[in-house]
């Protein structure tokens, strides 16, 4: 009985740890006012921004900075990442662990770069 516990708990640990590893993803990195499109912003502002300007722009008047791959949107926890402003509005490849939607980037770099 011990032994089957013992089993049952090491493959429930080693789970717990596969969800929690390293995925890579490719997508761009947004803010949470504009999310897939910033056309809408853009059209608002009668001012012709780039998806990176418009970013950093929504950034900074309370926007968070999302993670949009295909049709999903994460929130990213650690807002301050390094490489989040640099990389606004451009296709990357972004590293990180998720969780409940939200994911913790650990590395960035443009997209077909290795």
């Amino acid at each position: 009985m011990k032994r089957a516990l013992g089993l049952v708990a090491g493959v429930l640990v080693s789970a717990s740890l596969a969800l929690a590893a390293e995925q890579t993803w490719t997508g761009a990195i947004s803010d949470s006012s504009c999310g897939r499109s910033h056309k809408s912003m853009i059209e608002h502002s009668g001012k012709k921004l780039t998806d990176h300007d418009c970013t950093i722009a929504c950034v900074k008047n309370g926007a968070k900075y999302v993670f949009v791959a295909g049709s999903k949107i994460y929130n990213i926890e650690n807002q301050d990442f390094a490489g989040l402003e640099e990389h606004a509005g451009h296709k990357i490849q972004l590293t990180g662990e998720k969780k409940d939607g939200t994911i913790t980037v650990s590395g960035i770099q443009m997209a077909g770069r290795k």
